[in-house]
């Protein structure tokens, strides 16, 4: 599922227990990231799995919903 397993690797990066992650965490404001951890998630999104989200698209994701939805529409 893709909701665990960008909660692996928030884990992994920013060392977030994944049981605080929701659909509903806001990516700056409740996770805490700034812009160097938000470039280290998407570059890790991106190489998990097998997409590219371009800076346009990145710009829209706020939420870690917002992250779920780029990717599965990325992945069709």
């Amino acid at each position: 599922m893709v909701l665990d397993k960008i909660k692996v690797l928030i884990e992994e990066e920013m060392n977030i227990p994944a049981e605080n992650i929701t659909l509903e965490s806001k990516i700056a404001e409740d996770l805490g990231a700034d812009s160097i951890d938000a470039i280290e998630l998407i570059m890790g999104i991106e190489e998990e799995f097998d997409i590219e989200i371009s800076d346009e698209e990145a710009m829209t994701i706020k939420t870690i919903g917002d992250l779920v939805q780029v990717i599965e529409k990325l992945k069709q």
